[in-house]
């Protein structure tokens, strides 16, 4: 593999972790490996630090790539908690509101979830990396400001129902780019007349990269060394 003129590396993103510390970790190995003080690698679609899974890294000139891999579809498989919401719409902010679920049924789950397959408008959390007249919308959020971002018009192929265990159910989503599942988790709630947010989060495609064939940041210094 030649790392220099260009190489997509599919990682496995612990939990916790953000996508710019997975970034510097390969960095620093590969300057080690081939003695390059600013190796170049970048990522293609950021995944929140609450979030685990594939995440792709471009180096050298395969970074040109980076426009076209974050257009692939994207899987993921998400755990939604019923009944209540939190700012940031996952478990970054603690529970600001509580909502009845004892109403919702199986069968209202699974009808609810057509609801959001195909080209939808779709509102991005405040707490994302979204610019506002040029700020990231996450400064505006912590500063105070409960402003609403403006809606985005996503794409989502496919929805399924893969866990329902009240408060909880689990989801497996296939969709297009720009796709907020912690905006997916707190529409849904409002659907079902009561409220969401994501529990965990895990991508597990992105185009033909599957986190089956992924690679730890932990175990990327031994893998490189076979190279």
């Amino acid at each position: 593999m030649d790392f220099i003129a260009g190489e997509i590396i599919a990682v496995n993103k612990p939990y916790t972790w953000t996508s710019f510390q997975i970034v510097n970790k390969i960095r620093y190995h590969l300057s080690r490996k081939f003695n390059v003080k600013r190796f170049k690698v970048g990522h293609a679609g950021t995944l929140d630090p609450l979030a685990t899974g594939v995440l792709l890294l471009c180096t050298g000139k395969a970074t040109k790539k980076i426009e076209e891999l974050q257009k692939q579809t994207k899987e993921y498989v998400a755990e939604i908690m019923l009944g209540a919401t939190t700012p940031s719409y996952d478990m970054e902010h603690p529970v600001n509101e509580t909502f009845p679920y004892e109403h919702i049924t199986k069968e209202m789950v699974e009808e609810t979830l057509k609801q959001f397959v195909g080209d939808i408008a779709q509102r991005p959390p405040l707490f994302s990396a979204c610019k506002v007249e040029g700020k990231r919308a996450y400064d505006l959020a912590r500063k105070g400001s409960d402003m609403q971002l403006e809606p985005k018009q996503i794409r989502i192929d496919s929805i399924d129902l893969i866990n329902y265990e009240l408060p909880k159910i689990t989801i497996r989503v296939v969709c297009g780019k720009g796709t907020y599942i912690r905006s997916l988790a707190r529409d849904i709630g409002e659907a079902l007349q009561s409220g969401a947010y994501l529990t965990a989060l895990t991508r597990t495609r992105i185009g033909e990269y599957n986190i089956e064939n992924c690679i730890t940041p932990d175990a990327f210094q031994e893998w490189l060394e076979k190279q």
